[in-house]
């Protein structure tokens, strides 16, 4: 693989190589698993009970070899085996003379040679073999009573495999020769070994006792016990599998894509058949732990990875990426990147948005426009419509968030909670300096930095007055384009009869012509009613005079 990670750790479909093998032995419900490490053994053995806490790592030795690798492995079970059934005898108080037999002497073990039953054995390094395929080959070798059930299958170009030689008349299994042992006749042979066997416990004890090295490779191979199995007069035979790639194995990267692409296209066409919808499966890209609903529409672009769920009606992508996403009935998620976040029913993401960590996004809610939200929850029906960021929040119900606002979460060395209660109407461009609380139903001005508790239904304001300096642009850039302009308009204002601007003007003349009065244009230099040094004292206009709130 040319990499710093050990082959059987390389992933796909959002699983390692060594996930897609322990998941699949899983399936068989087995007694015990076991995973033999070798090649960098720590990572592997790491990633082993990670996967399976139960699993029984066994460390193959420098010695090189597949029937190596299972004789540790079952040296490991015979002892587990031994250990279970001494506990019993224990248990049972039923310990006596028999666990002194003189094995020098020929006698038998007291607790029995160790692991019985059906062993199956299977390579960490191909990914497509699925419990299904193993239960067959599991339940072909009880019904034949055989000693070694072996799993192949026919490629076209069988170049490094081994081949499966077959008895004439019976078909049985008379061995299995790897390719650098091969004469050129068994070359010709397409039928191939898969690495996949299923073994009596005792024939395979005692098969693996009487091997050796003497091969082209150097290697203690486990193929090598199929003719001891048949010198025995076991029956050993094989289950042809008619799909190729399920035990394809993985030797480098170009393999690692090739499969990855055809794992991708069953995954699929799996999900297609259960309901859902895949606009362009040639650019969507869904892991085998994902789980889909009835009438899901994944849009061209979609990657659903990790645990992601989504329900039933929602629509996903296009151009969206989603790790360990929850998606609600009916929610919409367009062109967005997230993880670990919750989207409720029938809410709304994107497109352009970024959820982080521990979004809660409720039901029919709203996350628009170049939004990214972190480790906040948003309530049912509250909306962040966009060009703003929510971290470390909390936002009740139905509540509209102004665009370009942001929470301010970092003081530089802790994390602090913003909460906005639920039915309140925050301004464009606010910022909120966490800790800091907007009470239910309350109003913040447009351009307000919160830095003190808003009660409920009041109104926030935290901005300096506007100041307007007379003639600035063209004293500070005279004969540009924009203090022509404004001498020009400066030029029209004073040959104009009304001392009015040509927006009021405007407005004068469409209210005259809605209402057919002729209102009193007041003189030049006359001051307007409520205008100047009036005072005011009612809350109505206290708010106008510190600018709207956003609508």
């Amino acid at each position: 693989m040319r990499s710093a990670t050990p082959k059987v750790l390389h992933a796909l479909g959002g699983r390692s190589m060594l996930g897609h093998a322990m998941a699949a032995a899983r399936e068989l419900d087995p007694a015990q698993l076991a995973v033999v490490v070798r090649h960098e053994r720590e990572l592997v053995a790491a990633a082993a009970r990670k996967l399976d806490p139960a699993a029984l790592v066994v460390d193959q030795d420098e010695v090189p070899g597949t029937g190596r690798a299972v004789q540790c492995a079952l040296d490991a079970l015979d002892i587990k085996a031994h250990a279970g059934r001494a506990a019993q005898l224990v248990h049972d108080d039923a310990v006596d003379d028999e666990l002194h037999v003189d094995h020098a002497n020929g006698g038998d073990h007291p607790l029995g040679d160790g692991l019985d039953g059906a062993v199956v054995v299977l390579a960490g390094d191909i990914p497509l073999l699925d419990g299904a395929t193993l239960g067959e080959l599991l339940a072909a070798h009880h019904a034949d009573g055989n000693a070694v059930t072996i799993l192949t299958t026919e490629v076209a170009d069988a170049t490094g495999y081994g081949r499966i030689v077959r008895e004439e008349g019976t078909g049985d299994v008379l061995a299995i020769v790897e390719h650098k042992d091969a004469s050129d006749a068994q070359r010709e042979i397409r039928e191939i070994n898969s690495s996949v066997y299923v073994f009596d416990a005792a024939v395979l004890r005692r098969g693996l006792g009487g091997l050796g090295t003497d091969n082209a490779q150097g290697e203690v191979y486990l193929t090598d016990v199929v003719a001891s199995a048949r010198a025995e007069g076991g029956a050993v035979r094989a289950l042809l599998s008619d799909d190729p790639m399920l035990v394809e194995g993985v030797n480098d990267r170009v393999a690692l894509a090739t499969l990855g692409a055809e794992l991708n296209r069953r995954v699929l066409e799996g999900w297609m058949r259960a309901g859902v919808t895949v606009v362009d499966p040639a650019t969507t890209w869904v892991d085998v732990d994902v789980e889909l609903a009835e009438d899901v529409t994944l849009l061209p672009g979609t990657q659903l990875q990790g645990a992601t769920t989504v329900a039933t009606g929602a629509t996903v992508g296009p151009d969206t990426t989603l790790r360990d996403v929850e998606v609600g009935a009916g929610a919409s998620v367009v062109r967005t990147h997230g993880s670990l976040a919750v989207i409720g029913d029938g809410a709304s993401v994107g497109p352009f948005a970024y959820l982080r960590p521990n979004t809660v996004l409720g039901a029919n809610g709203k996350i628009g426009t170049f939004v990214e939200v972190k480790n906040s929850d948003i309530g049912a029906g509250s909306k962040v419509p966009h060009l703003s960021y929510v971290g470390d929040t909390t936002i009740g119900e139905q509540s509209n968030i102004g665009a370009a606002s942001v929470t301010v979460n970092y003081d530089g060395v802790a994390k602090h909670r913003t909460v906005i209660g639920s039915f309140a109407r925050t301004g464009a461009d606010n910022m909120f300096v966490a800790p800091v609380t907007v009470g239910d139903g309350a109003y913040t001005a447009a351009g307000s930095v919160i830095v003190k508790d808003v009660p409920a239904g009041s109104l926030g304001v935290a901005r300096a007055q506007q100041r307007n300096v007379d003639g600035w642009v063209e004293r500070r850039w005279p004969d540009t384009p924009s203090a022509q302009a404004a001498a020009a308009a400066r030029t029209e204002e004073a040959a104009s009869p009304t001392p009015l601007g040509r927006q009021a003007q405007r407005q004068l003349a469409e209210h005259n012509s809605l209402t057919g009065a002729v209102p009193t244009v007041p003189p030049a230099g006359a001051q307007a009613p409520g205008s100047g040094s009036e005072n005011r004292t009612d809350d109505s206009s206290a708010a106008d005079t510190e600018g709207n709130t956003q609508r």
